[in-house]
């Protein structure tokens, strides 16, 4: 009885220690056939922390072959940090080959610093070998040119394509692709509208990429800019006419309102100036009744007699006979 149990406490962890050592050993041989040995202890490891042994192994090996040393302690820490093992160690490999000076470690950020842009840290290191062009606008943008006013308010629509090169001591932190655009765009913009006439544009456009190039404007970004190229230049609308039309307007409108107001203060003296007279009218109306009333107590005062009104009568029959004369036929 004792005997099976010992055979028991010795066959079952013989049994596990066969078993890793087989489940290892493919991979073992094929590191230590390439150079690149990693231990078992390691490879338990690895498998225990949830790490693909596999792929840290054949990471390792082409690091190895291509004559960089990356432990695999570090490429396991790279991929339980989210990065992507395979290409950054074929950046590595790329960097190396194109005489750039790149250590895993900021190779490491940079895959890091491009996770879920779209980009990687292989395209980084393509891009510092091979610059790459960047269109201005960017047409996923909508826009299809860029749009600056000369002095003489003359609109220039302007494409330019921006050669970059990929820095990769800044990639990390530094200004992306959008913000070149921007950049760039703006400058273009602030240099149109510097020149006295579009004719100045139309003549010489290199001009535009001189002068934009020369403000450094790829201080803080990814990129190092190598050129920037005017690829097409265009005369739009004539904005200087067309806000000298608008301010027209306006000025009609204001114009308009203030003759609007002159107009209804006018009327309004006149209908006050009506007023008036009817006013003095009453008055008028109100002092000839008053006539009548005199004379009557005149004549019971005894102030009047009756031949003085008569001969009153007569002087008033003779006024108006006389107006009748004297005025003209035909307004009377």
């Amino acid at each position: 009885m004792n005997s099976t149990v010992i055979l028991v406490l010795i066959g079952v962890p013989s049994l596990i220690i066969v078993f890793i050592v087989f489940s290892f050993f493919s991979t073992w041989l094929k590191a230590k056939l390439n150079g690149a040995p990693v231990g078992f202890a390691n490879l338990l490891g690895m498998k225990l922390g949830g790490v693909p042994y596999s792929l840290v192994v054949d990471a390792r090996i082409t690091a190895v072959k291509a004559g960089i040393e990356v432990t695999t302690d570090k490429i396991s820490a790279h991929y339980l940090a989210g990065g992507n093992v395979v290409p950054t160690v074929q950046a590595l490999v790329a960097a190396q080959k194109a005489g750039i000076v790149l250590d895993w470690d900021r190779a490491c950020a940079i895959d890091l610093a491009t996770k879920g842009s779209g980009k990687s840290v292989v395209e980084a290191v393509r891009t510092s070998v091979d610059p790459k062009v960047i269109d201005c606008p960017n047409p996923e943008s909508g826009r299809t040119t860029i749009d600056g006013v000369a002095k003489d308010g003359i609109q220039v629509k302007v494409k330019a394509r921006v050669t970059v090169r990929t820095h990769l001591d800044r990639f990390v932190g530094g200004a992306k692709e959008e913000t070149i655009i921007a950049r760039v765009g703006e400058g273009i913009v602030s240099t149109i509208g510097s020149s006295e006439s579009y004719k100045t544009v139309l003549e010489s456009p290199d001009s535009i990429s001189k002068t934009v190039l020369a403000r450094g404007l790829d201080v803080g970004s990814a990129f190092e800019i190598l050129s920037i190229d005017i690829a097409d230049v265009d005369v739009g609308e004539n904005v200087g006419a067309k806000l000298q039309e608008a301010q027209a307007e306006a000025n009609k409108s204001i114009a308009q309102a203030q003759a609007e107001i002159r107009r209804a203060a006018a009327v309004a003296v006149e209908q006050e100036m009506k007023a008036r007279v009817q006013e003095m009218q009453a008055k008028v109306v109100e002092a000839q009744a008053q006539v009548p009333l005199a004379l009557a107590e005149a004549f019971r005062s005894g102030k009047l007699g009756v031949m003085d009104y008569y001969r009153m009568q007569n002087i008033q029959a003779d006024t108006a006979m006389r107006e009748s004369i004297a005025q003209p036929e035909g307004k009377k």
